[in-house]
């Protein structure tokens, strides 16, 4: 007896130690930009990693989600062929349809697909920009234009849907689009959503009935353009909503306000979502600088430990993002300034320690892009050039220690050409799309 007691433990060790992880929301599990699978390669192959498959796909900056064996990602479809990406035709809209797929992911086959009528008065209409979020036999995904849906996982049956500018009376999606990925915590849908008293909307998951709204945003950029999330300290649980006038920490199951840290962003650029380490928050944003919060004991209010804005748009200090989140420790954060410059800065002073453009390119361009993604004691940096690198990112500087070509820039962006596509890390695979294919990559050892 105790001989099979031992045997169908050991079995049931082995088998945890295997079990593969998903990534089926923004940023991952915990949506907080660690890739906690072990069995990853250290260096790539010469010839690069195996690929699995590659799919067409059209135009989008909005990453894939990855669950149960599938894959899901949105896409944007012209009709005709879109302008300069960065200027929406004089009659204010770009004709356009939105796409939801789902791919298996064994192979890329296309499961399902769902297809919805989307002129874009956006500016970089190139496509959606948020990435799925699955929950369970649901995925929720949201549109540039608003367009909010749940499907039913197996076969794409629209189950709810509400479109946010007829909804909640808005005269104009955000100038970029409805960028905010959707977060479910329990049994609601949080959306950054935009209007009078309605920057943050909960919607009962399974109906999307309306539960709450919460915080007025009234500026040309709505909501902003960062993801909602839940944080706990001391016990207390907290929604976090960075919004065009500051961050903003609310009762997730009311929406009732607990406290606002009053920051006016300019032209609401709000992308990089928050980072806590214990009693800390990081924040950072292109023009505006960075700032270290500390919040109270009880969590009713927050008190700053540093604040750094640099002289002017291109003499940032500390760390200016425009569209990547840093990561933070608690000692030190690294980060992509604005420029392209890879940072690691000094986290109890917000001074800078080092500075690199080896991550994005090698040159010094405007919102020059690279994400990073944690993984052990290193990191996994897949950039705007189509390359995945492997760093390890310490206070002496950035170490490479392998990089590898994936797919090629597509996307047009500040006189080049770009992927702005944050990648999934799932079950020892990178997925990662451009405005003209989407490709699975095997990063097992």
């Amino acid at each position: 007896m105790m001989r099979r007691v031992m045997g169908i433990a050991c079995f049931l060790a082995l088998s945890a130690v295997s079990v593969a992880d998903d990534w089926p929301q923004w940023l991952g599990p915990q949506r907080d930009g660690v890739w906690r699978e072990t069995g990853i390669l250290d260096a790539f192959p010469a010839e690069g990693p195996k690929i699995n498959w590659r799919l067409p796909i059209g135009g989008g900056y909005a990453g894939p989600a990855v669950a149960g064996g599938k894959v899901f990602v949105t896409d944007r479809q012209s009709k005709p062929a879109a302008a300069d990406v960065a200027t929406p035709p004089a009659d204010g809209s770009t004709p356009a349809t939105e796409r939801v797929l789902c791919l298996n992911e064994a192979d890329g086959q296309v499961l399902w697909t769902h297809e919805y009528d989307c002129p874009y008065t956006v500016s970089y209409p190139a496509g959606p920009r948020c990435t799925p979020t699955v929950d369970g036999d649901r995925v929720y995904t949201l549109g540039a234009q608003g367009h909010l849906f749940c499907f039913n996982v197996a076969d794409g049956k629209v189950l709810w849907s509400k479109q946010f500018l007829k909804d909640f009376n808005l005269k104009n999606a955000p100038v970029w689009g409805f960028a905010c990925h959707p977060l479910v915590d329990g049994d609601k849908l949080i959306c950054m959503v935009g209007g009078p008293g309605s920057t943050v909307v909960a919607f009962d998951k399974l109906t999307g009935k309306e539960l709450w709204r919460g915080i007025d945003s009234l500026t040309a950029h709505g909501p902003g353009y960062g993801p909602p999330q839940i944080i706990e300290h001391n016990g207390r649980r907290m929604l976090l909503a960075f919004h065009p006038a500051g961050l903003s920490a609310l009762e997730p199951e009311t929406g009732k306000l607990i406290w606002t840290y009053d920051w006016e962003i300019n032209f609401g650029l709000t992308t990089p979502m928050p980072r806590q380490v214990k009693d800390e928050l990081f924040l950072t944003t292109f023009y505006d600088g960075a700032v270290l919060l500390k919040l109270s004991s009880d969590g009713s209010s927050v008190s700053e430990v540093w604040k750094r804005k640099g002289k002017s748009e291109k003499k940032t200090d500390a760390i200016q993002s425009i569209m990547p989140t840093p990561w933070f420790d608690g000692e030190l954060v690294f980060g992509v300034d604005s420029y392209g410059e890879l940072r690691g800065l000094d986290a109890r002073t917000g001074d800078r320690l080092w500075m690199t453009y080896e991550a994005t390119g090698g040159q010094s361009d405007r919102w020059a892009n690279a994400f990073l993604v944690r993984q052990g004691d290193r990191f996994f940096i897949p950039n705007e050039k189509g390359d995945l690198i492997i760093a390890r990112l310490d206070r002496e500087g950035y170490h490479e220690l392998s990089r590898t070509h994936l797919l090629e820039p597509t996307g047009a962006a500040q006189q080049r050409k770009v992927v702005w596509s944050h990648p999934a890390f799932a079950n020892k695979s990178i997925i990662l799309r451009n405005d003209a294919e989407i490709v699975s990559a095997s990063l097992a050892k």
